[in-house]
């Protein structure tokens, strides 16, 4: 295979890696009506001139430091620091909104004074709400009355007065209050916590320094490059490495914070969470318990790295969490979940099969399932030429030859939720399904184009194949997803895949400077761009799959397509390379006997319903506060789901459940996604005599 730059490509946020510091303020000042200022230091203007030098010469994209990139940067900053528009006022904005056009100068000029002071501002707007909570809660709570809470202010104006605000402000702490109650909290308990939630939020804006409101403003104006180049201060950078080998131990997920609360940003391959297959990618933690018994301690307003350390422990101990379901919108009530802490190990990470055996049109079929998390290798054997490690292709060829001796009658390959990986291991898994033929290109940002491409002549399976995605497929998996499809090897079912059609290098900033005395971070920027054989960009369009599948993500909301700086979606020459088969020709009764599966399929009419459901609570703005309001709504889903729990026990022939049961989770369920696929694969086979025959 032709060697192809092998670059980690690594999402950041800026509030995600911001390591521990020292609090520049004693704990008597925290407490005081003096407000710190905090102040740039001196050799920040040198290292904000190194961060324009390396984008304007190495970045892929061309782009002018000009007015339309000071006004993204200033939207990000301002989303970053006040994400739900509740501390600024609308005249602090206006203040603003004169210096849009400036921020571009600003940077030209090493001036990032103007970051600071807006920081400086934002921790005075949330200094003075925090004195307000103690206010609202002093007052008490009356949740007989008919008012509501504004819970989704992604289309709201900014509080234009302090009334404005206070109410914006009443109505959120009440319904922190109300969630509290209905779990059972009494009124003493309640104010206490939402003391300790909101005292929280104070401690930890007080534990920023002068290099974390330097790495917000840096990352505010690399990202508006586009959303994967990111700045990294140094204590970021120290401290990334073990970060990221420390979140492997535990309960495997990737955290940031957002708005106050603790997001999973990532789900590690392996890991408890993986396993459990009970929280997923944009759920929140809100509580963390130690033990089969503990506490829960409420985590709302933490900094990440306290709340990460709450929830690592030694392996083979019990941790439990609250959790919102992303999908339940605001009326998320929150979930109880129990994991194992444990460490990731690689074969825990590594590609599995399983047969799914089903009946089609009186013919039974066994098809092979081969889910790959992540596209793996192990780097550093590869580097001291040991070809013993563990590998996806070495993996994933194993796995086919079982299948092949097995008799299978098809074959899955699915990549949800994998995020990608080694390039070079998606090109020779592709290569495990053709027999010689280019998997990808690759373009620099000179322009020049390399082709990594399967040189082994070895074809392991001929057989039908689908590859099933999701909107978490990304980057490698888009790659492989995209080579099939072109082919005309196998089709891809599901949904339109994230869209990272971009790679990333990290610069060392001590590296280019000749300045020994301060210590500097590091850059991460985007360097070339991933096309598809057919000459397509997997870049912000992702791939579209042959057939779809019903899905709770908005493209516009989630992916490289919901960033308004990512980069766009283009066309380069095609490849040479062979076509399989014309799978156009079958794909229209595919997606018609597909559809009269599902839309005869009770479960997949429950996901319909629940989409809806989610949608609506999506764009839901308010959200009322009078508890026998709140309750009705609470027995009215219960119920639902007694329903649709009875329903389904009654088609299995099972023992109905009683008022007030709870069912018993299933972790090996059967996968409505992976059965239907199975389904459009003996379609396939059904169909094949109109196929040109595979090889």
């Amino acid at each position: 295979m032709k060697a192809l730059p092998i670059i980690l490509l690594i999402i950041l946020t800026a509030n995600f890696f911001l390591a521990d510091s020292k609090n520049n303020s004693s704990k008597e000042e925290f407490y005081s009506d003096t407000l710190r200022t905090i102040e740039p230091k001196n050799h920040f203007t040198l290292e904000n001139q190194l961060v324009t030098t390396m984008l304007s010469r190495y970045h892929f994209k061309e782009f002018s430091l000009d007015d339309s990139l000071s006004s993204l940067m200033l939207d990000k900053y301002l989303k970053t620091l006040d994400f739900s528009k509740v501390y600024f006022y609308e005249s602090d904005i206006s203040a603003l909104e004169k210096e849009r056009y400036s921020f571009d100068d600003y940077i030209l000029a090493g001036d990032i004074q103007p970051f600071f002071d807006i920081f400086n501002l934002y921790e005075e707007r949330m200094s003075e709400r925090m004195k307000y909570v103690d206010t609202i809660l002093a007052r008490g709570f009356d949740f007989t009355i008919n008012d509501s809470a504004e819970v989704n202010r992604d289309n709201s104006t900014w509080a234009a007065s302090l009334e404005e605000m206070n109410k914006l402000w009443e109505g959120r702490i009440k319904n922190d209050a109300l969630n509290l109650y209905l779990a059972g909290r009494d009124e003493e308990a309640i104010k206490s916590n939402l003391k300790k939630r909101y005292d929280n939020f104070n401690r930890a804006l007080y534990q920023y320094n002068s290099e974390d409101v330097f790495q917000l403003a840096m990352d505010a104006y690399t990202s508006s490059v586009d959303p994967h180049t990111n700045y990294l201060s140094p204590a970021t950078s120290e401290n990334f490495k073990i970060d990221m080998s420390l979140s492997l131990e535990g309960i495997g997920a990737r955290l940031m914070s957002e708005d106050g609360f603790t997001k999973v940003v990532e789900v590690i391959p392996g890991g408890p969470v993986f396993k459990s297959k009970e929280i997923v990618v944009d759920d929140r933690i809100i509580a963390v318990a130690q033990g089969e018994d503990g506490e829960f301690v409420d985590v709302i307003g933490w900094r990440i790295t306290d709340v990460v350390k709450l929830i690592r422990g030694p392996k083979e101990t019990t941790v439990r969490l609250q959790i919102l379901k992303a999908k339940d919108g605001v009326t998320a009530k929150p979930e109880e979940i129990s994991l194992v802490r444990e460490k990731v190990k690689l074969e825990d990470q590594a590609a599995k099969k399983k047969i799914v055996e089903i009946n089609s049109n009186g013919l039974a079929y066994k098809i092979g399932v081969i889910t790959i998390p992540n596209f793996y290798t192990d780097f550093e054997g590869n580097r001291n030429g040991d070809n013993s490690g563990k590998s996806t292709v070495i993996d994933v060829k194993r796995l086919l030859e079982e299948l092949n001796e097995e008799k299978v009658d098809g074959v899955v390959i699915d990549l949800r939720n994998n995020g990608g990986g080694a390039l070079s291991e998606a090109i020779d898994v592709t290569g495990l399904f053709i027999d010689l033929g280019p998997v990808v290109q690759v373009k620099n940002a000179e322009g020049f184009v390399e082709v990594g491409a399967d040189v082994d002549p070895s074809l392991v399976y001929s057989g039908p194949l689908a590859v099933m995605v999701n909107r978490f497929s990304a980057s490698a998996s888009e790659i492989f997803a995209a080579a099939i499809q072109d082919y005309g090897r196998g089709i891809v079912v599901g949904e339109q895949t994230y869209g990272k059609g971009t790679v990333q290098n990290l610069i060392d900033l001590n590296r280019v400077s000749r300045n020994s005395s301060n210590k500097f971070g590091q850059l991460k920027l985007t360097i070339a761009k991933y096309y598809r054989i057919n000459g397509g960009s997997t870049q912000n369009l992702g791939v579209v799959p042959d057939i779809s599948f019903p899905s709770y993500i908005d493209p516009q909301e989630f992916g490289e397509s919901s960033e308004p700086s990512a980069l766009p979606w283009d066309q380069i020459d095609a490849t040479d390379y062979k076509y399989y088969s014309n799978m156009e020709k079958i794909l229209p009764e595919l997606i018609s006997s597909s559809e009269k599966r599902r839309n005869a399929d009770p479960e997949f009419q429950y996901l319909l319903e629940d989409i809806v459901t989610y949608k609506q609570a999506r764009t839901q703005k308010y959200i009322s506060l009078n508890e026998t309001v709140r309750n009705q709504k609470k027995e009215a889903d219960d119920e639902k789901e007694f329903i649709r729990e009875n329903e389904r026990r009654q088609r299995k022939g099972l023992k109905l459940l009683n008022k007030g049961e709870v069912p018993e989770k299933n972790a090996n369920e059967d996968d409505i996604f992976i059965t239907e696929t199975a389904m459009i694969v003996s379609d396939m086979i059904n169909l094949s005599a109109g196929l040109t025959k595979l090889r």
